[in-house]
């Protein structure tokens, strides 16, 4: 017996919570004490970055942690309880399946409302977020779509998948993909409302023309699925500073459904449409190829190339639908615009629209 009193609590609802003893009983190693900091804005989360010091000498265990805890908004911790569900599922039963470079996680832990969560990492500083806005070079999206592969391939065709309890938004049945294109042509007309009047016409044309074609793009197509990030784009993604590695984080819209979604959702929201057009094909390629090592015998480069440029609706699909439900704000109102004109743009390019209305 160490006499010791257990923890309040074995989730911590706030940093306050993140106690030396809470962390002792994690790691199941003696701590003295644990500083905490904030990381980020905490949008739908709050991430903080632990530093410890051990009562006696450890062996693989960092000094430095970082730690994802639900959102301290109640509105918002029971808004996306949700996607706390998925991040959840995600570490616990997905993350060793995939190859798709990860934070090394210690401890994962939710409630079973799903409100309370809390993810305990390895700290991956000095890695720097990528910026949305500014978009990334060519070379730092090829690192993006080969790390992405690292998902689709492990988990392609599996139907297993399907049935996930981990997944955001299901697509299982017709009448979800139905309902999905309804919510789609919804959220697009609250996002006109809302952002309309900074947007080209041909812009705002492209977006009404694309998710009024939700529900047939939905159903396109439904014989190549993998598990899928849902937002694989540039505020997800760590790069090193000499930009030789890339690590993704943030697993809370997990999906199944067409891979190259994932895909043409990083490019199309990540690079410049300069030089998206330059490079696309090249990192079409470069994704396929390790795609390749996965074992998919009855899928070549030029169906991926189709089904990429049929993906890039997931652009302005995500996108109205995180503008739609979102709270406004300066910095998430100009990425948001920034993201459509590129993908609206990318749209128009590879005429992905009249894929998905050919029969």
């Amino acid at each position: 017996m160490t006499g010791r009193i257990p923890p309040a609590v074995s989730i911590p609802r706030s940093p306050t919570d993140v106690t030396p003893q809470w962390v002792e009983d994690v790691l199941a190693t003696e701590v003295r004490s644990v500083d905490v900091t904030p990381i980020g804005t905490g949008q739908t989360g709050a991430t903080y970055r632990l530093a410890v010091k051990y009562a006696t000498d450890t062996t693989g265990l960092p000094d430095t942690f970082a730690v994802k805890l639900s959102s301290q908004d109640d509105a918002v911790r029971d808004r996306v309880a949700l996607g706390y569900r998925s991040e959840h599922a995600f570490y616990t039963d997905v993350a060793d399946v995939v190859r798709v470079p990860i934070p090394r996680h210690f401890h994962c832990e939710i409630s079973e409302d799903g409100g309370d969560f809390v993810l305990l990492l390895a700290d991956m500083a000095p890695a720097v977020q990528g910026d949305q806005i500014a978009g990334c070079t060519a070379a730092e999206a090829e690192l993006a779509v080969r790390a992405l592969a690292g998902l689709h391939g492990p988990t392609w065709c599996d139907p297993r998948w399907s049935e996930f309890e981990g997944l955001v938004m299901s697509t299982a049945t017709e009448d979800a993909m139905k309902g999905l294109g309804d919510v789609a042509v919804m959220a697009s007309q609250m996002t006109l409302d809302r952002l309309g009047s900074r947007m080209t016409p041909e812009d705002r044309d492209t977006i009404t023309e694309a998710m009024s074609a939700v529900t047939p793009w939905l159903m396109a197509d439904r014989d190549r699925f993998a598990l899928m990030h849902g937002d694989y784009r540039l505020d997800n993604l760590l790069f090193t500073p000499d930009r030789s590695h890339v690590t993704v984080v943030d697993w809370q819209t997990l999906g199944v459904g067409l891979p190259a979604r994932d895909l043409a959702y990083f490019t199309g929201t990540s690079l410049t449409p300069e030089t998206r057009s330059a490079v696309d094909r090249d990192l079409v390629a470069a994704y396929f190829a390790e795609l390749s090592a996965y074992g998919m015998t009855d899928y070549d480069v030029d169906a991926c190339w189709h089904d990429y440029r049929v993906g890039m609706l997931q652009v302005p699909f995500l996108s109205v639908l995180g503008c739609a439900f979102s709270i406004s704000t300066e910095r998430g109102d100009d990425m948001m615009l920034v993201m459509m004109q590129r993908g609206c743009q990318a749209i128009r390019e590879l005429g992905s629209l009249d894929l998905v209305r050919a029969p």
